[in-house]
């Protein structure tokens, strides 16, 4: 509990930095260090499958990011993500409805991420690539020229590491929807007909194909035009765009059991319970509803949460209403 700005999402996002090794609101790490200071210094003890783990991340400007776990420095941080599992709620997920096609593969692959070591490596390998791919065309674009066999060449690598990442995502999707269907339905009381629906190029062509056919496209516009960096997912209300024509309440219930739906894909495929992490969405959800959350959340035992708010009352209401052991920690 705390008035804004006192950095009660702070004290989640550290929860968060140590599950991830990066920031839920900014991934810049020079700019998650206080001002007028150098460094930064987080460190958590989590109780991991019985046992007790410390985890610290440090981060000094100009130098590379640190992560250890019981005082042991990891090589790659990609090491450490599924270590701690962890579903994040917070204002900010209109965006997966809002915003670009970007947010929603992000969505996805943070949960991926979470469970398949092997997805996350592919993932990192094809967007370092895609990259080399990109500064390529810039380069053909600056001097002038063109060498096909130097394309060919990253063409082959990001066909390779895309495969796997399309196929996983058709994969998770599938087992995916049930869940987030049958968590809107018992939200919202089943009047309304929702889906996702996973959309990508290599429903209809390989990856080769994609990039014979835009090759030209991709020169004029110095950028990789096709590939799994362009999937998306499409979500829909009665058919229609929900971003065009869902209502406020509408988009709020999609996003809650997209949530939810995230906590028992991860609970199913990791066998612990995810630390969920609750900030500041009284804000943005009503009190009925944020109300039904809580008592859904306690009464599937859904594990550890923690939640900010700047009214006190409000919070207390609901925490009592669910009936529910807590804590509060007041922030000032």
């Amino acid at each position: 509990m705390g008035n804004n700005g006192v950095g009660k999402s702070n004290i989640l996002d550290s929860i968060y930095h140590l599950a991830f090794g990066k920031s839920f609101f900014n991934p810049t790490s020079v700019q998650n260090i206080q001002f007028n200071k150098l460094f930064f210094v987080l460190e958590g003890k989590f109780l991991i499958n019985s046992r007790n783990e410390k985890i610290n991340c440090s981060f000094k400007k100009g130098q590379k990011k640190i992560l250890k776990r019981n005082n042991k420095v990891y090589t790659k941080i990609s090491d450490h993500i599924g270590l701690i599992p962890l579903v994040m709620i917070s204002p900010d997920d209109i965006d997966l409805i809002n915003e670009g096609s970007l947010y929603r593969r992000k969505f996805i692959d943070s949960i991926l991420g979470q469970i398949y070591s092997d997805y996350l490596i592919n993932l990192m390998h094809y967007n370092r690539i895609l990259s080399q791919r990109n500064s390529l065309l810039k380069y053909f674009a600056l001097n002038h020229t063109y060498d096909h066999k130097t394309i060919d060449i990253y063409n082959k690598q990001l066909e390779d590491l895309g495969l796997p990442i399309f196929q996983k995502r058709k994969e998770f999707m599938k087992d995916f929807s049930p869940l987030f269907e049958n968590r809107y339905e018992a939200i919202n009381s089943g009047t309304e007909k929702i889906k996702i629906e996973y959309t990508s190029a290599l429903e209809k062509y390989t990856i080769a194909e994609l990039f014979v056919k835009s090759i030209n496209k991709d020169r004029a516009y110095q950028y990789t035009t096709e590939g799994i960096h362009k999937d998306d997912l499409n979500f829909l209300i009665h058919n229609k765009s929900i971003k065009k024509f869902g209502s406020q309440g509408q988009k709020k219930t999609f996003l809650i059991a997209l949530k939810i739906a995230q906590f028992d894909y991860l609970r199913k495929q990791k066998g612990v319970s995810p630390i969920i992490l609750l900030d500041d969405i009284f804000d943005k959800l009503d009190q009925k509803r944020v109300t039904s959350l809580l008592k859904l959340m306690i009464q599937e035992n859904f594990g550890q949460i923690f939640l900010s708010d700047t009214h006190e009352k409000r919070t207390l209401e609901a925490l009592k209403k669910v009936e529910s052991d807590f804590d509060i920690f007041k922030i000032k």
